[in-house]
């Protein structure tokens, strides 16, 4: 159990500043996100597109904006859980809040941010019939165990980083990979794909391109083959003891739709003093709230993280007034920073 004054779910940009505004406040944090790297959709998405809008930096990518705010929050040392997703919140009777991920890492909080932008990224699934009968079981939309894999028959979907990432670090682990994309460009960088068409060339792997599956043999949850359907001649079954799928991500409001808060559609009813939901101690911020006149915007979502963090720094400590300290001049802020010991 990992103690702590709130868990923010969503390490984007506005997830990763909240760190930042609880931090001067002299609050922990701990950070959860389904994504396997920090940076939200700002990474998953666009991570070289350009960004114009953040305050003081005339343009920057959504790669150097996450690289900015992770540096910034370096003195707080959060704890950072990524590729894990919160399945559970519970009050406790105290008021504060027991929170645990699909990883079973479990949180005792004072209060949950959450800061998933359009929401938590699923996994897009292949789409065969009887697919779910094998899906957690040897048919995998993400991966936590690799040494699972070991000496095993691999088939591979997908043409992005993951995949071939996967495929990359899994060379050395399983004792044959076949990777099925359904094009022959790839979305990865260059250098996967480089090292992928070596391994296919001397031998250590297969694939097969401008081809999909189509249909999974096996039974009581255990894949025998997987077929493949290339998009010219005849269909092939390929032998499989696990077939791991990266289609990419799509984003949903996933298991947060179930935790009773006032839900507008795919955000979250906030107010905009504490930013705070239906649900007192459970805040807010980012794409996923929503009040009258809202704006989509991360600099919109860095203000939010600004008075959540006063609003959760009240809720913690009731009796005392919570002072506005700048960081210019205040020797508390200072040392909050590890600018002075």
């Amino acid at each position: 159990m990992i103690d702590t004054d709130a868990v923010i779910v969503g390490a984007g940009p506005c997830g990763l500043f909240q760190v930042f505004e609880l931090g001067l406040l002299g609050l922990k944090a701990e950070v959860v996100d389904s994504i396997r790297k920090p940076g939200g959709q700002c990474v998953e998405l666009y991570p070289d597109k350009p960004i114009y809008d953040i305050p003081g930096i005339p343009v920057c990518s959504g790669e150097e904006l996450t690289e900015a705010l992770l540096k910034q929050i370096e003195p707080f040392n959060c704890g950072m859980h990524l590729g894990e997703e919160v399945s559970v919140v519970r009050k406790n009777s105290d008021d504060s809040y027991s929170v645990e991920t699909s990883a079973g890492t479990q949180f005792h909080a004072k209060a949950v941010v959450i800061a998933g932008g359009v929401g938590s990224f699923q996994p897009r699934q292949l789409r065969v019939t009887g697919a779910e009968n094998f899906a957690g079981k040897t048919l995998h939309y993400r991966v936590q165990e690799p040494e699972q894999f070991a000496a095993k028959s691999l088939v591979i979907l997908g043409g992005g980083d993951s995949a071939l990432d996967w495929v990359l670090e899994l060379i050395d682990v399983a004792g044959h990979i076949t990777l099925v994309h359904r094009r022959d460009e790839y979305r990865a960088v260059p250098a996967s794909v480089d090292k992928m068409r070596k391994l296919v060339a001397d031998g250590k792997m297969d694939v097969v391109e401008n081809a999909k599956a189509t249909a999974i043999d096996g039974v009581d949850g255990s894949i025998k083959s997987i077929t493949i359907q290339p998009k010219e001649g005849e269909p092939v079954d390929v032998p499989a003891d696990h077939v791991l799928v990266f289609y990419g991500l799509a984003p949903k409001l996933g298991p947060i739709a179930e935790w009773g808060l006032d839900i507008n559609r795919k955000t979250i009813n906030v107010d905009t003093e504490r930013f705070e939901t239906s649900e007192p101690g459970i805040y807010a911020i980012g794409d996923i709230s929503f009040y009258p006149g809202k704006k989509k915007l991360i600099l919109c979502g860095f203000h939010e993280a600004a008075l959540a963090a006063f609003a959760i720094k009240q809720r913690i400590e009731p009796g005392k007034k919570v002072h506005l300290q700048y960081t210019t001049t205040s020797p508390i802020m200072h040392k909050r920073l590890g600018l002075t010991d």
